[in-house]
């Protein structure tokens, strides 16, 4: 499985989006200015993102699946 260029792109996706939440945990967390202003955004890139994984990880299922 490590050898497949579709595995190592869903871990990329994966860590995208942990990075965004991160990211988001962390602005909600200080508060502030810049959090009023951007915290919905950065939700909006962490629900995109989660959708691109999850994409991704049904399609090498749909593609690498052994009973279909």
């Amino acid at each position: 499985m490590a050898d497949d260029p579709l595995f190592w792109l869903i871990a990329v996706a994966v860590l995208v989006v942990l990075g965004i939440l991160m990211l988001g945990i962390g602005s909600f967390g200080k508060g502030g200015e810049w959090n009023r202003k951007n915290a919905n955004k950065i939700m909006r890139w962490r629900i995109g993102a989660q959708f691109v994984a999850v994409a991704l990880v049904l399609l090498f299922v749909y593609l690498r699946g052994e009973g279909g």
